[in-house]
């Protein structure tokens, strides 16, 4: 996306060059300069056709993000494209940084959120463009072996991202510890909270990136954290978690690609999701992370 910018610049430099003339103030037949520079430009756009890769700058959270687009990069290379990686660790700047053309897509966010994005900020026109893999979220507790046990009264430290929110619900909801308002669904908040019989006191007000950190601290009865952040500190949602999330095909936290709307139908961009839909990165994202990731065509 960025080799269009490149032969704008090459054809102002050479109308500048016309422009001046020649260094020792000779004339210069103005049709043969226009022919001489045509042919060079000409030249140059045909040598950016042929080879010269398209750079794609995508921003992606560290974990597993960064690491299944730097698995696709030698892929994107043979399709001619230049991956490069910006890395973020939080939920705010990858989606600001895309608006303001910092980057042409980002790899981080699942459909919910981006939905709660463009209803906060009304500047955003953000599309998904595919959707490649599904992170469950996890119950972790240094005290308790599952939620049953968990104390009248227990501390439930949650994301502050209302995104999140729903689905941390229902799956205390399904185990019968919470009762939501009829037909709250994925989109529940803490105030669709019907039933609280064993007075959990739910803490929705932690950055998701230092959730992690806050379970090692053994701070509050539980701590609910996002598979990305949940892997980048050495846990699993399967093997340490006391209860994860469904990761079923009726999962609706799929991560997908975003990029502004008016990239939507873009090349690259379609080479990009081709790319990690594949069946070599999907089987990476399998075989890499055993289940705390799962791709999409599981």
């Amino acid at each position: 996306m960025k080799k269009f910018t490149k032969l704008i610049a090459l054809g102002t430099l050479t109308t500048a060059l016309v422009a001046c003339g020649t260094d020792d103030g000779e004339d210069v037949n103005d049709e043969g300069a226009a022919d001489e520079n045509g042919e060079e430009a000409a030249d140059d756009e045909e040598a950016a056709d042929d080879g010269e890769p398209t750079e794609l700058v995508v921003g992606a959270t560290n974990v597993p993000h960064a690491e299944i687009l730097e698995e696709a990069e030698d892929l994107l290379e043979e399709e001619g494209i230049d991956l490069q990686i910006e890395t973020f660790n939080d939920y705010i700047l990858p989606n600001q940084a895309l608006n303001e053309g910092e980057l042409d897509a980002n790899y981080f966010q699942h459909i919910p959120f981006l939905e709660d994005q463009m209803e906060e900020f009304d500047e955003y026109d953000i599309v998904d463009v595919g959707g490649i893999h599904i992170e469950p979220i996890g119950v972790y507790s240094q005290d308790h072996d599952s939620l049953d046990e968990l104390p009248e009264g227990a501390t439930i430290l949650m994301s502050d991202s209302v995104a999140d929110h729903g689905r941390v619900l229902n799956m205390f909801a399904d185990e019968g510890l919470i009762e939501l308002a009829e037909g709250a669904g994925i989109e529940a908040t803490i105030e669709d909270i019907e039933d609280n019989p064993n007075d959990f006191q739910l803490e929705p007000q932690y950055e998701a990136a230092i959730l992690p950190q806050a379970y090692e601290n053994n701070e509050g009865d539980a701590v609910l954290i996002n598979s990305n952040f949940a892997i980048d500190h050495g846990l699993s949602p399967f093997e340490d978690a006391i209860e994860s999330e469904s990761a079923d095909e009726d999962n609706p936290y799929v991560n997908v690609i975003a990029v502004n709307s008016e990239d939507e139908d873009d090349e690259d961009i379609a080479t990009l999701v081709e790319v990690l839909q594949s069946d070599e990165i999907q089987d990476f994202i399998e075989e890499e992370y055993e289940g705390a990731v799962v791709p999409v065509n599981e």
